[in-house]
């Protein structure tokens, strides 16, 4: 692998961490608003970050040139 991939697999990486993090900080906000439990909004802030599409977090980290 060369260093450009090693950059751009590192760049994927942070994407995909800040993310989850995201995810799961509104996950669990919206959850503890509707009044769910403290098991309740973690079991939300999970599933936030199971819907993250990682598909297109890759496509743009990766994007195909377009000729």
């Amino acid at each position: 692998m060369n260093r450009n991939n090693d950059d751009r697999i590192l760049e994927l990486a942070k994407n995909i961490r800040g993310y989850c993090i995201h995810s799961a900080r509104e996950g669990f906000r919206e959850a503890s608003l509707s009044g769910l439990c403290t098991e309740g909004a973690i079991e939300a802030a999970i599933g936030a970050m199971q819907s993250i599409d990682l598909e297109q977090l890759v496509k743009e980290t990766f994007p195909r040139n377009r000729s």
